[in-house]
């Protein structure tokens, strides 16, 4: 296969083989530049001085004698304009101005390439504003800011006139605003350049500026124009391919007496095309690697296109470890290294810091950053230590004193943003780039590519630093980040290569005049290619289709010549889309796969195939933990300590969590608090009512007792809630809800409280909070076992014993009763009752009393009074209930928790994990 640049670099040394020098040759991008060269040196029999080749935006720019201006740097000036026409009174600040002001340059851009009157489609646009019959501004009677409206549209032909006077003048421009410059300026180039001779080779969608300087050429000079299009689609009128083509072909003088030349007739011949579908865009990533493996190594010829350029990283990670070169055009880039995520939490949090107080979250997701821990190793302990504290002591908020030991001589990552300004936050920044750097070029942590990245990143502050300083736009850090974000979305980490060798990986318009045997095209995805509709325009569909604007019918057409030229001279073709839908990036195959499959050619092999990762349907294994001596001795060890009933529960909901929480003491990770979790509002009204009730031990309750509670309430509440939680004073949201919810509990347990004493009880504080450790003695086992637990409350009423334990939770009288005494140790919905039958054993081997009854005050349930453990004969209304928790039902429940410890304690019986049901009770 010849390729294309190989086919038009014969033709140009063949015709101008004296006369190369003299040459400019113009392609339509860089990549295709580097391509070209090397067709020439591969065909030049002698030394010579190789044609000035260049790429369209450089001639355009020479043409125009003005240099390309960033998308920043013009958002600036564009600022500056806007300034100095807009009335200070109904100026906005530079941060709302850039929501706007990209669009509005994207149109102008628009409207110079394809060489618009602008005085006529400014007033056509403006009329549309006015006059549209369902717009809010048609009314008689208009509001200020309707008025501002209609202006802001009457004005913008005064922005862009004066904005293109104001680039001219430093000499910078826009693409658009070079494109009309060079066409204005084509004759007197080529009075000064007449010894030149021009070649514009493999263009194919012109704007008006391209078509217009590139005819003059042809008719003014020797130029020659080259063009790449296969017979298939140039004779099929219909086909999008095509669309751009047949139209210079048919429309252009030059064609009358000339030839159109290239016209190929490659695509007919045989091709393997294989379209697959892969779910999900790292299995696409994951194919590819596949797809290469399969390859073994044959890799020379072969592309890699991807249709979003999103999936360079995974791609690159997928690429088997024998291909040793790869090609890459477009950079990694920079907003997917690390130290994008990094800088911006920075400027997010130094954003959002007010009254020098910092958001717990905020601090460590800061101090949780592997770039912070490289930047902080030196005081790494005074780090962790404090993310401890975080935890410990609930802190929601941290103030700025706290976090200054933290940070560096140089490198703040706790700013103090006390009379800060931004090119104080930038110099911070490029102060912590620097720190970082010695970090990664000691020989400990030495990371020459983070070293790159940072070099990036210092380059990109420094402009920012410019920026700032040349502008003085920048009001807030807000508005920093946002610019930020869009000077990062376009820059790059060059990767270092032979661009000719190996294989080569790019994007779609990378691969513009540009053959290879096998191509391997990923994501083509309908909304991705072609993009189909897209609205970053304020210029309705109308308005372009009359003044000749491109709207997305052209731009769909653009995608198919690109798709259907990158197939043209492949053999080996795989085409790769995303079957999973995406609102964001398409689930849909694309419709030049469609097309694709109906054109019938009989030459090609194409075979469609759905692809999707191997998955090992594994069955969940439920984990099993023998019993080992060294589990065994751990076991007396805690036995000795004291089971405690709630641990208890826990073996009878899942044995696996007993032995880990139990037996390896592993505690859940201590988190702070945001929103209060349950048990926290439990442990505040448990202190609460202890702090009331435990004076009253011995005594007897008295309407005066609950009163003084009530008028001490609210302070009390406070006090229990800051040392459990956190200070009152900050409360807000659900928290604050929490605070009122936590009253609310105890208030409601107080009118139960005197409810009862008004209608005559007599109600005796015995314990409150009581902790009691009691023995077991079971003979099977010679050594010492305990259980052990608080009992909340043990009161006497009317000569009744009750031992109380309070639930914040929701619990119902169904939750205490039992029927089996089995179900006790089995199921753990009966743990309930197993726990108030524990505290009534414990009281009765340490007290005076022998007989009780046990129950449950649910502050949810506090009207249910106090539930009490009850032993039925049977199910039903009717059966019998007994209440008293007397000898025989504590030896009947002693030997349900002999049974239990003896399981524990059994060596052939392992912990054994259970699937968890969870109750809705």
């Amino acid at each position: 296969m010849k390729s294309f640049l190989a086919q038009v670099a014969l033709e140009i040394y063949t015709k101008h083989k004296e006369q190369l020098p003299s040459l400019t040759i113009i392609l339509p991008s860089k990549r295709a530049v580097t391509f070209l060269k090397n067709e020439l040196l591969n065909i030049v029999e002698k030394t010579t001085i190789a044609p000035n080749i260049i790429s369209i935006e450089e001639f355009v720019q020479q043409l125009a004698n003005l240099k390309l201006a960033s998308n920043i740097q013009l958002s600036f000036e564009f600022y500056e304009v806007y300034k100095k026409i807009t009335p200070e009174s109904q100026q906005e600040d530079f941060y709302s101005f850039t929501s706007w002001s990209q669009t509005i340059l994207q149109d102008f851009n628009e409207i110079d390439r394809y060489l618009i009157d602008t005085e006529t489609f400014f007033s056509h646009l403006f009329n549309i504003k006015e006059l549209d019959q369902f717009h809010w501004t048609n009314v008689e009677e208009k509001t200020e800011l309707q008025k501002n409206y209609l202006k802001f549209w009457e004005k913008l032909d005064l922005y862009y006139k004066t904005f293109n006077k104001h680039l001219v003048d430093k000499g910078i421009g826009y693409q658009g605003m070079i494109y009309r410059e060079a066409n204005d300026n084509i004759e007197s180039f080529i009075e000064s350049h007449k010894e030149i001779e021009h070649v514009f080779i493999g263009f194919n969608a012109l704007n008006n500026a391209e078509k217009n300087i590139i005819q003059f050429f042809l008719k003014k000079t020797n130029a020659d124009v080259f063009w790449d299009i296969d017979k298939v689609f140039l004779e099929n009128t219909e086909h999008d391919a095509s669309l751009f083509l047949r139209d210079y072909k048919q429309n252009w003088p030059h064609f009358i007496e000339n030839e159109f030349k290239i016209t190929s007739n490659h695509f007919s011949e045989e091709k393997n095309i294989k379209i697959i579908g892969v779910p999900k865009n790292v299995g696409q990533a994951k194919y590819v690697g596949a797809i290469l493996e399969n390859l073994k190594g044959a890799i020379k010829n072969t592309a890699i296109v991807l249709g979003n350029e999103n999936l360079l990283a995974p791609v690159l990670n997928s690429i088997p470890p024998e291909i040793q070169k790869a090609n890459i055009t477009s950079g990694f880039p920079l907003n997917l290294s690390p130290f994008a995520s990094f800088f911006e939490t920075l400027l997010d949090v130094w954003d959002k810091t007010n009254d020098q107080l910092w958001h717990y979250q905020d601090v460590i997701n800061i101090l949780s950053n592997p770039i912070s821990n490289s930047l902080l190793e030196n005081i790494s302990k005074e780090s962790n230590e404090l993310i401890e504290k975080i935890k410990k002591e609930n802190l929601i908020y941290i103030n700025q004193h706290s976090l200054n030991e933290l940070n560096q001589k140089e490198a703040n990552l706790f700013l103090d943003k006390k009379g800060i300004s931004i090119n104080t936050v930038i110099e911070n920044c490029i102060s912590i780039i620097l720190s970082l750097k010695a970090t990664y070029t000691s020989d400990e942590q030495r990371n020459p590519l983070f070293l790159e990245y940072l070099y990036r990143f210092y380059e990109v502050f420094n402009q920012l630093k410019t920026f700032n300083n040349q502008y003085k736009s920048i009001t807030g850090i807000k508005t920093l980040k946002k610019i930020y974000v869009e000077l990062l979305a376009s820059e790059t980490v060059d990767f270092k290569g032979e661009p000719l060798q190996g294989l080569q990986i790019m994007g779609m318009l990378e691969s513009r005049n540009l053959d290879f045997e096998t191509v391997i095209l990923t994501s083509v995805n309908e909304g991705i290619l072609p993009a189909g509709k897209t609205n970053s325009s304020f210029i309705p569909f109308d308005l372009k289709t009359a003044f000749g604007l491109p709207t997305y019918k052209e731009k769909d057409a653009i995608y198919s010549y690109h798709f259907y030229r990158l197939l043209q001279r492949a053999k080996n073709i795989y085409l790769i889309y995303n079957t999973e839908p995406d609102a964001l990036e398409g689930g849909e195959k694309s419709r030049l796969l469609q097309q694709l499959t109906m054109l019938k050619e009989p030459k090609h092999t194409i075979t469609e195939t759905i692809a999707s990762p191997t998955i090992k349907n594994d069955r969940t294994t439920l984990a099993t933990i023998n019993k080992s001596a060294a589990v065994i001795n751990k076991l007396k060890e805690v036995a000795e300590k004291g089971f405690s009933p709630t641990s208890l529960s826990n073996y009878v909901r899942n044995p696996l969590d007993f032995y880990t929480q139990s037996v390896l003491g592993i505690r859940q990770v201590e988190e702070v608090e945001e929103t209060i979790a349950a048990n926290t509002l439990g442990t505040i009204v448990h202190d609460t009512l202890e702090f009331f009730y435990k004076p009253l031990e011995g005594k007897i309750v008295t309407l005066e007792d609950t009163k003084k509670m009530r008028k001490d309430l609210d302070k009390q509440v406070g006090i229990h809630f800051s040392k459990s939680y956190t200070e009152t004073k900050s409360l807000r949201g659900k928290n604050l809800i929490s605070y009122y919810v936590a009253k609310r509990y105890i208030e409601n347990f107080l009118t139960f409280e005197e409810q009862r004493i008004k209608k005559g009880a007599i109600v005796k504080i015995i314990e409150i909070e009581s902790n009691l450790k009691t023995e077991l003695h079971i003979k099977e086992l010679n050594f010492p076992i305990f259980i052990k637990g608080k009992v909340d409350r043990v009161e006497e009423v009317d000569g009744v014993i009750n031992i109380i334990d309070y639930k914040t939770g929701k619990v119902e009288q169904k939750d205490v009763e039992i029927i089996d005494w089995e179900c006790l140790t089995e199921d753990y919905k009966y743990s309930k009752a197993f726990q108030i039958l524990c505290y009534a054993y414990m009281m009765q081997k340490n007290s005076i009393y022998n007989e009780f009854q046990g129950g449950i005050i649910s502050f949810k349930n506090i009207r249910g009074g106090i539930l009490k453990f009850t032993k039925k004969d049977g199910p039903g209304s009717k059966a019998t209930k007994t209440l008293k928790i007397n000898a025989e039902i504590e030896n009947a429940f002693i030997e349900q928790l002999n049974n239990l410890v003896l399981e524990i304690f059994n060596k052939e019986i392992p912990f054994q994990e259970k699937e968890i049901q969870t109750h809705a009770y």
